[in-house]
Order: structure tokens, then sequence, then C-alpha cells
């Protein structure tokens, strides 16, 4: 039986097409480099440059840290990096103050630590080629803006084509014009089969049942297509899908992250807002006016003031170092992640990298930085996180009452109960030092045996009262008041005003001050001046969607194309600056954001047009010529053949098993938990819950993501991510054989299979093959799968047809197989 499983499976991953390489870049990850920019290179020059550069006085130990090659290289010590491997860099020892101590002036935060070991755990990306440096010189604004994502946006001329009977679209002329010019022509059509699983998984990411595969399959007309895609735009599974992919970009996560990983019980409301906006297509431009500034717009019911509230979550979602002490930097290292998720999220621009210094490769001089850090210094965030041991940044929720909206610290009674916890404590801890004096050993006296009974009862009673006020403390603050609604977001602040640059990206080092604004390579509407009893950040959100801002239309529309091509028209969907890479397409890009803005920014609409288009309907089918010109496809010859992100392999599994909850999902795990201190007074594993909802309603604990997600390519959800990696390595296939997940789930597939009535074994195979893969079998194999069932059965101790045990294992066999995985 093992035998002939394995043999299937290998006969599955090797028939069933579907690429199984893992491609390895020689070229830095942006996302590695926008980490290294951020937070490790201001570490190194701050506190390694004066002994190990080369304009150092006299190189300490032979070692250079300015530049790559020379971290790589080492000193006398050995290697300073070697990327990947912890025990290895010679860095991480001296900085843990281990076998050398490093910087020689004391030793860094906790948290410079972890990303140090972050960045060597990511392949310790760098930029610095190791060429003297070379001294920036003030950006020159006029010509910055003849870069070509800062142009100004302009309906582009219609291309001639010579194939005049091929497009059925704008954007089929526009690709196929640039084809034409290379000597390429399109790939044929997609099998009718092919597309309507397309269309499934990119539409609601689920799988199309036989039925659903039949009927258009029956009817496969392009009206038929127009018509199957407007319903799943309907659906409600659509904004699930879509909305998932918002949350990658949002970097969404229930709880802190960092050294003290705290919970946030409310972070589901922000999540729960995301889809409902996919799925009512809320217009982009008020999408993001939401998230910056919806505490700022007027609201025509309480439902609404909620709803918009509850959207500026975005700003308060992301990690926090509670451990921090000193409070004007923890302060600005909110702002600076709030800088961060705006300017990538909306314009696809690292303006974070402006802290320390003018950027390095993009025209945003640090005044820039900090014209926009005085927006967010002038805006109070809150996200809870309960006072607790370890925690010396506690924030408090917004209360959206009835009548008011107020902030309320976390647990209810907040601070008292907090406080009378603290002194339960304490009072415990004096009853039982006490019990322990009156346990002298031999000899008690009776009236000592009984102070000591009086003594354990008193220890039991603060006990009690402890673990009760601790939970009333910690647990959900929602129960004070059913009417009320706890929400993480963001206020302006009692006293806006405009912040100071900071020297070197010092917290408490400061220079002039900065008068609040935008990004000035960017036009800005003279009707946008921020007032001085305003924080700013509606006129932000206002400026972010202004018809003048030549990025925000193209951002969002190339994200949109990449999640239906697997690439963007711009392949750095997260950098549109310098060093990002270059429109394949870029009038098409332009078309596309006119169009978007013109049909009101409309997402359902974008993506309607697209999925229509003849390019989005092409084959995968390999062509050697076009293969030779171009191998990436950038030009579209073909579709793309593309992995499922992890929440569509996981529904679709649950789906084909029969067990799939489509109703939402309500709440959170971590709302029900409380507040608490993830690996100190919260167990990681209490977060491991088996359900069967939809993958976008599972809990996403910084530090506890299910393994399913971490197999599968997951992001991190701590960093910004427009586009996800895509591995594939032996601990995917060990977990598609050895999870229990899997195994339930072939299983409950198994049994779905058998329980038909009436089919024969060939029957059954092809009811499985179309519930998985949505296709039948070929003749090779359906013979192969009825050699493995038939011995399967025979070698039994009872042998049964519809034997579930056998019908598992071939169930099993096809959750594994690569094109389950895949979409053609």
């Amino acid at each position: 039986m093992s035998r002939l499983f394995f043999a299937l499976a290998l006969f599955a991953s090797c028939l069933l097409h579907g690429p199984v390489s893992l491609i390895l870049s020689a070229e830095p990850d942006p996302k590695g480099v926008d980490f290294f920019e951020k937070k490790i290179r201001p570490i190194l020059v701050k506190h390694c440059y004066e002994c190990h550069s080369v304009n150092a006085d006299a190189i300490e130990g032979g070692l250079l840290l300015d530049s790559r090659e020379g971290m790589r290289q080492g000193g006398e010590s050995g290697h300073a990096v070697v990327p990947g491997n912890l025990q290895e860099s010679m860095l991480i020892n001296a900085i843990r103050f281990e076998d050398i101590e490093m910087p020689p002036d004391g030793q860094l935060p906790e948290t410079v630590i972890a990303d140090f070991e972050k960045w060597i755990k990511l392949g310790a990306p760098d930029p610095r080629d190791g060429k003297p440096p070379v001294v920036r010189q003030e950006p020159d604004l006029e010509k910055a803006r003849e870069f070509w994502s800062l142009r100004a946006i302009r309906q582009p001329s219609h291309p001639q084509v010579q194939q005049t009977a091929w497009p059925r679209s704008e954007i089929d002329r526009f690709v196929l014009a640039r084809l034409e010019s290379e000597g390429l022509t399109p790939n044929p059509d997609a099998a009718p089969r092919a597309l309507v699983r397309r269309v499934y998984f990119d539409l609601i990411g689920l799988p199309p049942t036989p039925e659903q595969v039949k009927a258009f399959v029956d009817n496969p007309s392009a009206a038929a297509l127009k018509q199957l895609v407007d319903e799943l735009l309907d659906s409600p599974q659509f904004g699930e899908r879509w909305g998932r992919h918002w949350l990658d970009v949002a970097r969404y996560g229930e709880s802190t992250g960092m050294e003290r990983n705290f919970t946030f019980p409310y972070a589901w409301r922000y999540r729960d807002y995301v889809i409902r906006s996919f799925n009512t297509d809320k217009p982009y431009d008020q999408f993001i006016t939401e998230q910056v500034a919806g505490d700022l717009l007027p609201a025509d019911t309480i439902e609404q003031r909620n709803e918009q509230y509850v959207a500026t979550g975005l700003l308060a979602l992301g990690t926090k170092s509670l451990n921090e002490n000193n409070r004007e930097k923890f302060v600005m290292d909110v702002v600076d992640e709030q800088i961060d998720v705006t300017t990538q999220a909306f314009l696809a621009f690292t303006a974070s990298c402006a802290r320390c210094h003018d950027h390095k490769f993009d025209p945003i001089p640090n005044e820039d930085y900090y014209s926009l850090a005085g927006i967010f210094r002038s805006t109070e965030t809150f996200y809870g996180t309960g006072k607790l041991n370890g925690n010396r940044q506690q924030a408090k929720l917004l209360a959206l009452g009835p009548d008011e909206v107020k902030p309320v610290a976390t647990g209810g009674a907040g601070k008292q109960k907090g406080n009378a916890s603290q002194k339960l404590a304490g009072q415990l801890k004096a009853a039982q030092r006490r019990l322990q004096q009156l346990r002298p050993g031999e000899g008690q006296q009776a009236a000592t045996a009984k102070r000591i009974a009086n003594a354990e009862a008193q220890v039991k009673k603060l006990q009690r009262l402890l673990r009760n006020a601790t939970q009333a403390a910690a647990g959900p603050a929602a129960k004070v008041d059913p009417n009320v609604v706890l929400v993480m977001a963001v206020q302006d602040a009692a006293k806006p005003a405009d912040t100071e640059l900071r020297i070197r990206g010092e917290a408490n080092d400061r220079g002039k001050t900065i008068p609040r604004g935008f990004l000035t390579v960017l036009p800005v509407d003279k009707k946008l001046a921020i007032e001085p009893e305003s924080s700013g950040r509606l006129q932000y959100a206002q400026w972010l969607t202004s018809p003048q801002n030549p990025l925000t239309a193209r951002v969002a529309v190339n994200r949109i194309w990449m999640h239906l091509f697997g690439r963007g028209i711009v392949g750095s969907v997260n950098n549109f600056g310098i060093t990002g890479e270059l429109p394949t397409h870029p009038e098409l890009l332009d078309h596309l954001a006119v169009d978007f803005v013109n049909h009101g920014w409309s997402v359902k609409q974008l993506i309607r047009t697209i999925m229509n288009s003849r390019v989005y309907q092409l084959s995968v089918a390999p062509n050697a010529k076009a293969e030779a010109i171009d191998p990436d496809n950038k030009l579209l010859w073909k579709m793309n053949q593309r992995r499922l992100e992890v929440e569509a392999i996981r529904d679709a599994m649950l789906m084909v098993s029969g067990e799939l909850d489509l109703s939402p999902g309500k709440g959170s795990i971590v709302e029900a938990i409380g507040d608490g201190d993830i690996g100190r007074n919260v167990r990681p594993d209490r977060f491991a819950v088996a359900s069967v909802k939809r993958s976008v309603y599972l809990p996403i604990v910084r530090g506890a993501v299910p393994e399913i997600l971490q197999v599968f390519d997951f992001p991190d959800p701590s960093i910004i991510f427009g586009q996800r990696e895509v591995t594939t390595v032996p601990t995917q296939a060990l977990f598609m054989m050895n999870s229990p997940f899997v195994i339930d789930r072939s299983r409950q597939f198994a049994q779905r299979v058998v329980t038909e009535p009436e089919l024969s074994v060939a029957e059954r195979i092809d009811l499985a093959y179309q519930l998985a893969l949505a296709r039948t079998p070929t003749a090779e194999e359906l013979e192969t799968a009825r050699e493995f069932i038939r011995d399967a059965i025979e070698s039994s101790a009872q042998p049964d047809p519809t034997s579930t045990t056998a019908w598992s294992s071939f169930c099993q066999t096809l959750f594994a197989c690569s094109e389950f995985r895949y979409v053609d």
C-alpha cells in the first residue's frame, strides 16, 4: 500500500503539470533592501563606521562595515555576515556581547539586535556595491518630475495593429501592438475548462463545481464569460478573496509582534471593513480617504461613523515595540510606520527611507519626511494592549458609543482593574511568604498548625481573587456596554503642531521645525493647506487621491493587474521609484489608470474590463519562438501559470471535501482570549483553532501564524507585501503528505466520493478528478488510478470497493499534485 501510494504521488507530481523548480535571484530583494535602509544602515553609520569604514583613522580588526563585500569578507575574527546563517555571522556574536562585545560604548537595544538577526535570515540584502560613497546633491525636483512614474497621467493614443480582427478590447490593442513590434504573435485562447477554473480562483479564490464547469464548457461564449464574471463579482466570496490581497499590503496582524508580543483583540474589525469595502465596490479614492482620515469625515449615521473610524485601523495595526522605555523614540517609530504604510501602499514610494537622511535613490529630501511626520505626530493612535508586565507603552482604544466617541483603557475598567490586579499580586506574594515562614519543619505546635491552615486558606483566596481580577482586566472590554464598539483607530491629537527634523533619525536629537506638508516632488493643490488646529491627515488623504497625483491610480491599477496575471505591468509593485522596474507597457498602464478614475475608481469595473480582454483569456501553452525572445513573458504573449496563494489551496481542500463553511467569520479567537503577552501569559497554541471557515478568517497573530500558511509562503504580517514570494521547498511536499489537516480533508473527500450511489470505480475516479482538478482523467491516469484502488482494496483485511482507507490515499494524491495548487 505504501509503495503504491508513493508511486501514485510521484505520478501525480510528474504527469500532472506544474513548475517544480525554485528560482533564485542574485539581485537583492527590494523588500529586503528597504529593510536594510530603514533598520540596518542607520545603526551601522551611527555605531560602526567610526572604526570600521574606509574613512576611519584606523580600521579596527581589519573589518570594513561600509560595503557589502567588506561585511561578508569580514576581518581578523571571521566573516562578519554570512547570509542566512546567524551562527557563522560574527556581527551577531558581537552585538549579542558573546565572545566579542561591540559596539564598545554599550550593547544595542534588543529590538535592534532582533532587526539584525532578521536581516541576516532574509539573506542580508545589501545594495552597497563597495564603490566610494557619492555625496548626494540637493535633489533637482524639476528634473526628477521627468521620471516616468512622476509624470502626469495622460490618455495615450490608440495603437495601430496589423491583426485587426484579434483584439476584443483596448487592452488587447496595446498588448498586440507591442508583440507585433517584436515579431511575436499571441497564444491561442485557453480551453474553456482551464479558463473557467482560472476565473473562479481569480475572483473568489475557490474552485468551480463540476456543474459550474459543465455549464461554461457547454457555452463558452464571450457573453457567457461576461455574465459569469458579473455573477462572481457580486458574490460575497469576492470580498473575502480580494480583501485578503489588500490585507497583505496593510500588514494586517492581530498582535504587536516584536519582543513583547501583545494581542490586538479588535484588529478583526479592520479585516471585516476591508472585506465589506471590496464587496460593495467602495470607490478606491474613498477607501484611501477613510483609512487615512475616516475619523475626520462627516457621517450621516452611527453605522457610517463607526465604519470610518474602523477604517483608520490601518494606521494602528503596525508592529509596536512595547518594551521601548524611550517614549519619544516609541512615538517616532509609530510615526515612521504610518508614513511607511501610507506611502508604500498608495504611492509605491519608500518615503520612510528618508528618516535619517535624504532618500538614497528617490527625490525625497529628509525635510519631506518630517513634513509628513508632523501630520502623524499630530495624530493620537489607539491600539490598546493590556497593562501587564513588560508593556511600557500601553495605549487606549476608542469606544464608539451611540452618543459619543471617547478613549477607554482596555479591560473595561482599565487602570483600576490593572491596579487591582497588581495590588492583589503583592498581597499574594506576602501571604505566600508568611505561609513559608510558618512551616519550620518538625515539632509543629497545634496553634501553629491552625495558623498554617488559615494562611493556606488566605493564599487560596488571594489566588482566586487574582485570577478573576486578571481575567477581568485582560478580557474583552466590550462586556461593559453592548452598545459600545471598541476599535483600533486614530484621532487628531489635542494640540496638533509641526515637528522638528531629527538629526540622523535620533528621536531626541532635534533640529529645525519642519512645516507639515507632503512630498514636494509631487504637485500640491494650494487648497490643501493644513490648518494649524488640524493634524493634516484629511488634507494628506485629499492629496493622495488628487487627480494631479500621478502615482495613486497607477499603483492601484498595477496591483490589480498583478493579481490577475501573476506579474504587474510594473514588476516592482511596491516600488515605483528609481530602483524599481520600468513598466513593460507604460501606455497601457496610463490607459487603465485614466479609465479607472473615469469609472469612479471602481475596482470591480477595472477587474471586469481586464477579465473580458482577450489577453486575460490566453492559454499557458509554451511557444519556442516567443520563449527565445521573451522568456519571462513580459510582453504577455501567453497567460502566466500561477501557483495559488495558500488561502486558496486550503479553502479548495475544504470545498472539495464538502466541509467548507461559506458563512462569514464572526470576530476572532484573539478577541475571545483578550489582552495578553503571547509566549508569557498567553500560550501561542491557544490561537491554533480548528476551523472550516475561509482562511481569511483565521487568526493572524504575529509570531504564531497557522502552520499551513507559513509552509506556503504567507507574507510576514509585520511587513508591507505587494506580491508574495513563491517557493518550492521539500517542507511543502512533506506537509501535503503528513499534515493531519490534509489527511482529514482527504478522508472527507474520499467519503464524499464513495457515498455517491451506484457509481463504478471508474466513475468515482472521474468524479474525484472533476472535483479536485475541474477535468476528467486521461486514459492513462484512469488506468493507473484503477490499478492503485484495486490493489489497495484487495490488500485490505476486508476487501470493499467503497473502502474509505483506499480512496482517501488516492484523494490525497490529488491534493498533493502540483496541478491542484496551480492555475493555468
